[in-house]
């Protein structure tokens, strides 16, 4: 009976480390979606061709750094998304809709980075979506009554070197996992905070850019 409940303990942890760190790849993709949407509103900027969508450009830089250094933070301590970030996305997305096309080329960039302007608000939607998502306390009371149940159990059987290895086993199964659903439950703060490495490489790259320029 202490080994089928055991089993099925482990069983459970393991399906919710699969349901957590699927959460976080996702995150990670959305990440990448973002980057690529600031990147296409930045150089359509540039192919725009008009001295009032270069401020675009710079715009789209502070969006970045804002996110970088106050919004994940922000989120990390259950704070949601940064009004100052938020506020430089709008500054961006007056900026595009004010813009004056004279032409269909003009025309055509101008709707494209409104639309992509939306990817980003969409991103930033499903990044507060799972920062706001946490594990219910009683996953944790189940789990830790799990491991004090399958401990307890193991009692009825002599110290001997097999029964003692086995128990050692579990706790250290059970132990890593539970130690890595803590990790990706919050993604925002350690010990197993997100990389965003697309926004910090663009974030690189448009600082060189706009340096050059």
């Amino acid at each position: 009976m202490v080994s089928r409940i055991g089993a099925l303990h482990g069983l459970i942890l393991a399906l919710v480390f699969a349901q957590e760190l699927a959460a976080y790849q996702r995150l990670e993709a959305q990440v990448a979606v973002e980057a690529s949407a600031v990147a296409d509103i930045y150089n359509d900027a540039a192919r725009y061709q008009d001295p009032n969508a270069s401020a675009i450009r710079r715009q789209m830089l502070t969006y970045l750094e804002t996110v970088l250094d106050d919004e994940l933070a922000s989120l990390g301590k259950g704070d949601g998304l940064s009004a100052t970030a938020w506020s430089a996305w709008d500054v961006a997305y007056r900026q595009v809709l004010n813009l004056e096309p004279t032409n269909a080329r003009q025309q055509d960039l101008r709707q494209h980075m409104l639309a992509r302007l939306h990817d980003v608000s969409l991103s930033r939607d499903v990044r507060a979506a799972e920062a706001g998502t946490s594990i219910a306390n009683f996953f944790w009371f189940a789990a830790l009554s799990g491991v004090v149940l399958i401990a307890v159990g193991h009692y009825i059987y002599p110290a001997r070197g097999q029964s003692v290895t086995l128990l050692v086993l579990f706790s250290a199964y059970t132990g890593l996992i539970l130690f890595l659903i803590y990790g990706l439950a919050n993604p925002f703060s350690e010990p197993m905070p997100l990389q965003p490495v697309a926004l910090v490489n663009l974030a690189e790259a448009l600082n060189l850019d706009l340096g050059r320029g």
